[in-house]
């Protein structure tokens, strides 16, 4: 568990930033927050994007060597996102990495076991594989282990618009974070001037929640009786697949629904880290609400 203590800042423009996934629920808020800072930042974006004002853009391919080394280029911090079900294509980036050494700051998740030789399913697997191949380079990465995001949730928002139930796979009991927290600890600990090389934190909301209390909860923000029916993995599978998502990425996400095990993990570490407490899903379903449409 990382101390209490006050943490000293590095001036913001004393930092040049490069993020990844900065289209994402987190990296869109981050970069929020890093701009707010007024740090020095830049993109790698894989798809043309509007302009961000005050934010450099470089397009391309984080599987890519040409295109990162140019990404790093004048570059001291690191927020690293790995989008793929496979951390082979990343040895490209872990070279580039490690010969432009950066501090890295990588987006994790605290499903994993670290007494575990194998994960509990595939997208577990693979953050456990990177950050194992960050510290195999000599990178010695910071850690953000994030819980469950909230913003997963905007997944129902169709089925809401159509009706009160939310049907789906179930899910084991997680402390389900606000991305806005996640964003706070990833801004706090790339603009410190503290060592934290090869330390881990784990970002949880304040409770852990299932699926079924997640639906609750967001009902009662939006004044509806909404209830969750979870459905057998087959007939989620169908649906996955029909709705047009890849067919390796519905098959992890269905094992990890299935697989996952229980957790009650709830730590402190947004707290110590940006000075305010987690907020709680009830908090995200009232800033969101107006994303879930009126009753129907």
């Amino acid at each position: 568990m990382p101390d209490s203590s006050p943490t000293p800042l590095t001036p913001a423009r004393s930092r040049t930033v490069l993020v990844t996934g900065a289209t994402g629920n987190v990296g869109r808020e981050l970069l929020t927050r890093l701009h707010e800072r007024a740090a020095v930042v830049r993109c790698l974006d894989r798809r043309r994007v509007d302009p961000r004002p005050g934010i450099a853009s470089v397009r391309g391919d984080l599987t890519d060597a040409y295109t990162v080394r140019t990404a790093l280029d004048g570059i001291d911090t690191v927020f690293l996102i790995w989008p793929l079900l496979d951390t082979a294509p990343a040895e490209p980036l872990i070279a580039e990495l490690a010969a432009a050494a950066p501090r890295v700051i990588y987006l994790s998740s605290t499903a994993i076991d670290d007494a575990s030789a194998r994960q509990s399913d595939p997208i577990v697997q693979v953050h456990a594989d990177m950050e194992r191949r960050l510290r195999d380079a000599g990178l010695n990465p910071t850690v953000l282990r994030s819980d469950t995001l909230a913003s997963n949730t905007r997944g129902w928002a169709a089925q809401l618009r159509a009706g009160d139930v939310v049907e789906g796979p179930d899910i084991a009991h997680t402390a389900v974070v606000d991305e806005r927290d996640v964003a706070a600890s990833a801004a706090e600990v790339l603009l410190r001037c503290q060592d934290d090389s090869d330390r881990t934190y784990r970002l949880t909301g304040p409770e852990p929640l299932s699926r079924a209390d997640q639906v609750a909860i967001l009902g009662a923000a939006l004044g509806r009786n909404l209830r969750f029916e979870p459905v057998p993995v087959d007939v989620a599978h169908a649906r996955m697949l029909a709705d047009g998502r890849p067919e390796h990425l519905v098959e992890a996400l269905l094992a990890a629904s299935t697989r996952r095990p229980e957790s009650r993990l709830v730590t402190d570490d947004v707290e110590r880290l940006t000075g305010m407490p987690a907020r709680p899903f009830a908090q995200w379903a009232i800033d969101h609400s107006t994303e879930f449409g009126r009753r129907p």
